[in-house]
């Protein structure tokens, strides 16, 4: 079938098959400032709640520990403190709803390590100021322990170490501020990688990362906005993403059924989403303004030719085999504005399931259950040959607008403003069965990666195959890439 008929084919099923099905009765969220613009909520004490003293250090954690499941605690104005011990923790029970007053703080006094623990369900935190704890790499200070089916609304998570919260198995958070904090403002990981369903809607996240972890352990792939692990099904919308010390967005190991919609990610170092060795995901109506305008400019006085974008898919596809509310990756009717670059769909020829290149260790794709499977001479011959991969397959990017200056970015040396859908020359292991220019050609030819009917404003270059490649848009329009049939570029009539 010929690009052009496959597009006709396509785009009015596709349409259907991947809106999912529950956002598209969800009512809009705009995204916009939510720190320091919490709501007056809880002035006072509901009828029957617990009250907290904020005179009395720990008087949280004890009432905690002497109420039945299911409480409702009340804290009033004030700093609120738990007991000067790193260990100083506030337990809740299943079902315990805690409810700040306007002006409630509760606060770590740089000793504690977390805030909330332990893994109670169904607990509540609406209203509360929480900060200056104190976690430890990796770890957070609400539901430290990941219990299921918190919910987190109009909180403001603020100046800790580590990550700001961390995530369970169908919690929501909703018009809260993840701020500042030292490694994340969520961390979306469990050990047994049972998250799934998580809701997050309507937040402002920001300037997280202030302790520069990529800095002080190089290589560790440990800092952002959010970093999700191993998570099965996320809405993310309505949230305003910005001044992130690294991505925005950061889903990396296995996550599936993602739908991002409705945010606005901007001024964020390096990517506003970086999806990594994950699979299927809806992203839409999205406002992506000067991302990886630190992380280009520092990869380009590096000579590094590396296409960095804004939206970065890495060993990350659509998989009709995991199921999800979309087969596809698929980004359509966002606009993006003057970041470092656009789009890049990259696959490691390296890196797949058991290979010494995959630094996501003791992983393997979710369509192989044994990792020692994939190696030789099994992994040369059907069904390992394609299931070891994690393949960059199945991306569709249409209907978006992209708009770049190079003098907004402070770009002069031709890095910025790219376009890519790529590869590198398969070199490793010995017993690898991608070497050479395999994973090149059918990442640009064989895997169902289509670019069409987008906007392109400004001085676009386009990157095929390898890094060395750079077309213009007539090229990349042309055979053997045939990419953006229908696509417009400043305002010229399109070729269809």
């Amino acid at each position: 079938m010929s690009r052009m008929n496959w597009i006709l084919a396509i785009v009015l099923p596709a349409a259907v098959v991947v809106a999912p099905g529950p956002a598209a009765t969800a009512a809009a969220v705009t995204p916009g400032p939510v720190c320091d613009h919490q709501p007056a909520l809880n002035v006072t004490a509901p009828a029957g709640a617990v009250s907290v003293d904020a005179a009395v250090p720990g008087d949280l954690y004890r009432k905690s520990q002497e109420s039945p499941p299911g409480t409702t605690f009340w804290l009033p104005p004030g700093k609120h403190t738990l007991a000067a011990d790193p260990f100083g923790q506030v337990i809740p029970k299943d079902g315990d709803v805690y409810l700040g007053a306007p002006g409630a703080v509760l606060d770590g006094q740089g000793i504690n390590r977390a805030a909330f623990t332990q893994l109670a369900k169904d607990v509540v935190i609406r209203g509360l100021t929480i900060q200056n704890f104190v976690a430890p790499q990796d770890q957070g200070v609400v539901n430290h322990d990941s219990g299921a089916h918190w919910i987190i609304e109009n909180t403001t998570i603020q100046n800790n170490s580590g990550a700001g919260l961390m995530a369970g198995a169908r919690q929501e958070v909703r018009h809260t501020c993840l701020r500042n904090n030292g490694q994340y403002g969520m961390n979306a990981y469990r050990s047994d990688s049972t998250i799934s369903a998580l809701v997050i809607e309507g937040n402002e996240i920001a300037g997280n990362n202030t302790d520069d972890w990529e800095t002080r352990s190089p290589g560790c792939g440990c800092s952002g906005g959010i970093k999700f692990w191993v998570v099965d099904k996320a809405d993310v919308r309505g949230n305003w993403i910005h001044h992130n010390h690294g991505a925005g967005l950061w889903a990396d190991t296995d996550n599936n059924d993602f739908l991002i919609e409705n945010n606005l990610i901007e001024d964020n170092d390096a990517e506003a989403l970086f999806y990594e060795i994950s699979y299927n995901l809806v992203f839409r109506d999205n406002v992506l303004r000067r991302n990886s305008l630190v992380a280009g400019k520092r990869r380009s006085d590096k000579g590094d030719n590396f296409p960095v974008a804004s939206v970065y898919l890495s060993e990350s596809g659509g998989e009709p085999r995991v199921p999800a509310r979309t087969h596809l990756i698929d980004i359509y009717d966002n606009t993006f504005e003057d970041n470092w670059s656009g789009i890049t769909a990259w696959e490691n020829a390296d890196r797949f399931c058991n290979s010494p290149a995959n630094t996501s260790i003791n992983t393997c794709t979710k369509l192989v259950t044994d990792r020692t499977q994939c190696s030789a001479p099994a992994i040369a011959d059907e069904p390992l040959y394609d299931d070891c991969r994690w393949k960059t397959q199945l991306v569709e990017v249409h209907s978006n607008t992209f708009r770049f200056d190079p003098a907004h970015v402070g770009c002069t040396n031709g890095m910025c403003g790219k376009m890519a859908l790529l590869s590198n020359y398969g070199t490793y292991p010995a017993w690898s069965p991608y070497k050479g220019t395999v994973i090149q050609d059918a990442i640009t030819h064989d895997q169902d990666n289509y670019w069409f009917s987008n906007d392109y404003y400004g001085p676009w270059k386009f990157v095929a195959g390898d890094t060395s490649r750079v077309l213009t848009a007539d090229q990349w329009q042309s055979t053997p890439w045939d990419q953006d049939n229908c696509a417009t570029f400043d305002d010229v009539m399109p070729r269809c």
